[in-house]
């Protein structure tokens, strides 16, 4: 493997393990810092703040990769969570925890241009294998950090996110000493002058909806993305009501489920494109995700939940196909602004979809806290129901407008 893939995963890792450190948790902190008894509102809402931020800065740090590469934006964006991450470790106030994570936000920036390097670092036939290893490398930080968050969060509510922001900054350091530049502008690019109309966060996504080829494929980011979100939402809230899991055991049954995820995204991607195409992988995925949820849903008994892990894991070969399928709808020069525009549209899933599944939480949590994931399944199935009917003509390329 090439060593700029090397130093890409490896920070991905980091990246993933400060991540998960903070979900076992963020709802001690929320009722420690707001004295309330249920909180999944503030996590809703500290979700989708961050996600307002990100949807409105994704885009335009994804077109600057393109025009001034993607190393600096990486390390801006490496940057904004180690500042995050401090911000939740000391703040005593809940506004400084939201204008934390508004930080981190606005810098938010690492999966997107992860996923521009991998782009121009791979040929065509190898990006769906080199997709599922960078999330394979994401569900490997979430092996060993939300164990090491449940571990910590229950010596100290603020020493994971302490933890947190010492891992960022060795993963700034990182790339800041070892990883080359995979994108070196032409010198005509950089001779132009820097046009401030590329400053509108609207401006990428308006050049995406505007070529209709790529309008079916941006709605399934946005619907998959959605399902995604509650988990954040709502798992160590429901593994507390269910299961009466501490911080503990809510960061074994994460890391489970990152061990199942890292071996599954590993082998089985590129395995299974290249025997039924993308749009069967997807499929695929997306049944063995409802099959895992449903048996969550029912559950009565912790050791269900570690069972069907595997199951569950083996759905996310779908997102790697999804990518590599994304990637070949654009040019190889617009491959960082696509994924901006892409980030963006995970962000706006990411601003409605926690304040909505925190809401059913809510309702149901008092009668059956299973029942969010059926509301889960219910927005796979309509997914399942795009990807059925994705179309897709020549690659476009037409100029930003």
């Amino acid at each position: 493997m090439r060593k700029p893939l090397v130093v890409i995963f490896t920070a991905i890792v980091l990246d993933a393990v400060g991540i998960g450190l903070i979900f076992p948790i963020l709802p001690s902190l929320l009722r420690d810092v707001t004295h309330a008894a249920n909180v999944a509102a503030y996590i809703g809402v500290m979700t989708a703040l961050y996600a307002v931020m990100q949807f409105l800065f994704a885009p335009v740090l994804g077109a600057l990769s393109d025009r001034i590469g993607r190393r600096p934006v990486l390390l801006i964006s490496l940057a904004g969570a180690a500042v995050n991450y401090l911000f939740l470790a000391f703040a005593p106030h809940l506004w400084m925890l939201f204008l934390g994570r508004a930080i981190a936000g606005l810098t938010s920036a690492n999966m997107s241009v992860a996923a521009a390097y991998v782009t121009d670092v791979s040929p065509e036939d190898t990006r769906a294998r080199r997709f599922g290893l960078i999330n394979a490398m994401f569900g490997m930080g979430f092996i060993i950090g939300p164990v090491l968050g449940g571990l910590l969060g229950d010596q100290w509510v603020r020493l994971p996110f302490i933890a947190a922001a010492v891992l960022n900054g060795g993963n700034l350091l990182l790339a800041l000493f070892l990883l080359p530049e995979s994108r070196v502008p032409s010198r005509e690019l950089a001779a132009q002058p820097f046009d401030l109309a590329a400053l509108n966060p609207f401006r990428p996504l308006r050049w995406a909806l505007s070529m209709t080829g790529l309008l079916p494929l941006i709605l399934v980011f946005f619907v998959f993305s959605a399902t995604g979100e509650a988990y954040g939402t709502s798992w160590a809230l429901w593994g507390s009501d269910v299961f009466h899991w501490n911080g503990l055991w809510i960061g074994l049954s994460l890391g489970t489920f990152g061990v199942c995820q890292t071996l599954a995204q590993a082998v089985l991607p590129g395995l299974a494109v290249s025997r039924l195409g993308e749009r069967v992988t997807i499929l695929t995925g997306v049944a063995g995700t409802c099959v895992a949820l449903l048996v969550m849903a029912f559950a009565r008994q912790g050791w269900m939940v570690f069972a069907v892990m595997p199951v569950f894991a083996m759905g996310g070969i779908g997102m790697p196909a999804l990518q590599a399928l994304a990637s070949r709808q654009v040019s190889d020069a617009q491959q960082g602004q696509f994924q901006g525009v892409l980030a963006s549209v995970v962000s706006l899933a990411s601003i409605v979809a926690p304040l909505v599944f925190s809401s059913v939480y809510f309702v149901v949590r008092s009668r059956w806290p299973g029942a969010i994931w059926l509301s889960v399944i219910a927005v796979y199935v309509i997914g399942a129901g795009l990807v059925a009917g994705l179309r897709f003509g020549p690659r476009q390329a037409e100029p930003l407008q």
